[in-house]
């Protein structure tokens, strides 16, 4: 069987470039099985795995609870953050050009967290997430410092329509001097989706402009649903 990195690889990444463009966010085939899945999820209950516990309803943030892992990662969680990040770095400096950025993400993912930390960005993100009936998560960005890198990756660990109804993930993108557009995906067991942390380029009559984006899920109707968070850039 072939491991997560590899499926990472093999995806249709000129597909998937060609979908962040026109929406801010794009499916992947399926990187985890059913059993990878059920390890990552199986977790959460394991609490000394976790830095820290974020009740979102005490927040204000929705309802449900996250866990941020702590260091040394889950040997699937590690793997599938080092294969993303380069795949996602020709998409992150394609979009910083357009809007006339700097591009400060190296070509490893060791590189930018040691930038991330000299910067005082230490605190891991990798997060899981749980939520049952009535759950949900408001939308939000996640911006944890100066340094950010610009796509994350949330993978889903139950089943939709099996394991739970509801929790839709929700994309909402305020487009310039025009009306908000929502973007809804139903996230597959053992897919990816990627998408902007903060904002995308979008063509204007001035050439090309920063749409903010925001994303959350929605309520979840019935069951439990897991997902597990990849950022790409540590915490103040």
């Amino acid at each position: 069987m072939s491991k997560p990195s590899e499926r990472v690889e093999k995806a249709d990444w000129a597909g998937l470039a060609e979908e962040m463009d026109a929406h801010g966010c794009a499916l992947t085939g399926p990187i985890l099985t059913a059993a990878e899945c059920r390890e990552i999820a199986g977790l959460y209950d394991e609490v000394a795995r976790f830095r820290s516990t974020i009740d979102m309803e005490r927040y204000r943030f929705g309802r449900g609870q996250y866990r941020y892992f702590d260091r040394p990662f889950p040997d699937l969680v590690q793997e599938l953050r080092q294969a993303f990040y380069p795949r996602l770095l020709p998409i992150a400096r394609g979009w910083a050009a357009r809007l006339g950025r700097p591009a400060p993400w190296p070509d490893t993912l060791a590189e930018w967290l040691e930038m991330c930390h000299r910067a005082g960005q230490r605190k891991s993100t990798p997060i899981l997430l749980r939520y049952r009936d009535g759950d949900w998560n408001a939308l939000h960005r996640d911006l944890y410092g100066d340094l950010v890198f610009p796509l994350q990756v949330v993978v889903g660990l139950n089943e939709p329509g099996a394991d739970y109804d509801g929790g839709e993930f929700l994309l909402v993108e305020q487009r310039p001097r025009a009306q908000s557009r929502g973007t809804v995906t139903l996230l597959p067991q053992g897919h990816g989706l990627i998408f902007t942390t903060r904002d995308r380029p979008v063509r204007s009559s001035r050439g090309w402009s920063a749409s903010p984006v925001r994303h959350g899920v929605s309520t979840v109707r019935r069951g439990l649903r897991h997902t597990l968070g990849l950022v790409f850039h540590d915490a103040a």
